[in-house]
């Protein structure tokens, strides 16, 4: 595994022990154990996990992902820490890298910003660039059903389009926060909006916005 997804995998598995099986986290209707659940199925069962990009596959995805929440809490903090198995892409190092950096940093975040003592954790820099590295790529995939035009902006002024449009809203934030925001967590995300009222009001309400 490459070193960014590796470390971000193991320090969701503490996490996610660390809050015990009945958590609540920021994915709307799950609590650690669902959420611990989601993160083993996506990588070690390809045979549901496309039923979270095919609507007609998520029933059968809804019931491994059950048969999975109910094993041991343990057993599933333990599948997240060893990995996926070989005949999983997930193996490979370059789709755990460029798959898995971002998914474990927000499902991190969707743990620490459920709790009501959270703080902002401070990323360091070679971190923060591969996260907007990725959000470079991904950026019209993300913001695809975006209501309204959104450009993603660093601090030092570097830009994405994430979805052409008009009226254009600009989201100015460090790369770990554009993340969550571009991911649909726009109501723990720490940047600021730039545009029409109306159409920062529409962005902010999306629900559909990321993957």
């Amino acid at each position: 595994m490459s070193t960014h997804a590796k470390r971000e995998r193991l320090l969701l598995a503490d996490l996610l022990e660390a809050q015990g099986p009945d958590a609540p986290t920021l994915c709307e209707g799950w609590n650690t154990r669902d959420l611990a659940a989601h993160v083993v199925v996506r990588e070690r069962r390809a045979d549901a996990a496309g039923g979270l990009l095919i609507k007609q596959l998520a029933p059968r995805l809804e019931r491994v992902q059950a048969e999975f929440a109910a094993k041991p809490y343990e057993e599933l903090i333990q599948l997240i820490r060893t990995g996926p198995p070989r005949f999983s892409p997930f193996s490979l190092k370059q789709i755990d890298e460029a798959s898995n950096a971002i998914e474990f940093y927000v499902h991190t975040e969707d743990v620490r910003r459920a709790q009501p003592d959270w703080t902002r954790r401070e990323l360091d820099p070679v971190f923060s660039d591969a996260l907007w590295s990725r959000l470079e790529r991904m950026a019209r995939l993300i913001g695809r059903q975006a209501p309204v035009g959104v450009v993603l902006r660093r601090p030092d002024g570097q830009t994405v389009v994430a979805h052409r449009g008009t009226p254009v809203v600009t989201v100015t934030g460090e790369p770990s926060e554009l993340v969550m925001f571009a991911h649909g967590r726009q109501d723990v995300a720490d940047v600021e909006l730039d545009g029409d009222k109306d159409a920062i009001a529409r962005l902010h309400e999306t629900k559909q916005l990321g993957i």
